[in-house]
């Protein structure tokens, strides 16, 4: 089965930058869409944003529109998450997820185990 492990996360201070990867197992990555979500304490699981498989269709939450980038790159099997701008509202464990097509919805079928962005103010 599709294995899902994230990576990057840590303490930054607002106004700092961050970059997630995702690093995915399996034979098939390229066709499978990534999504990024992130859950705080308190709250639920929140879409963060998504690629389609090729790359070209990109969504993005309100919240990070402008802050965040979302990437991909098939050869290494590899998602990431440019996070700049980064506000203390951002402090969740972020959790990468694949699925057939790029969605704000949870249905993804294979998710990792998450990773903490802690943010300071």
């Amino acid at each position: 089965q599709v294995q899902l492990v994230e990576s990057g996360g840590g303490w930054v201070q607002a106004g700092g930058s961050l970059r997630l990867s995702c690093a995915a197992s399996g034979r098939t990555f390229s066709s499978y869409a990534m999504g990024w979500f992130r859950q705080a304490p308190g709250k639920e699981r929140e879409f963060v944003a998504a690629i389609s498989r090729s790359g070209a269709g990109l969504l993005y939450a309100d919240s990070v529109k402008g802050r965040f980038t979302i990437s991909r790159d098939n050869a290494r099997n590899t998602v990431y998450l440019q996070m700049n701008s980064l506000k203390p509202e951002d402090t969740a464990v972020y959790y990468c997820a694949s699925g057939p097509r790029a969605t704000r919805n949870l249905d993804y079928d294979y998710w990792g185990q998450g990773t903490q962005v802690t943010v300071s103010s």
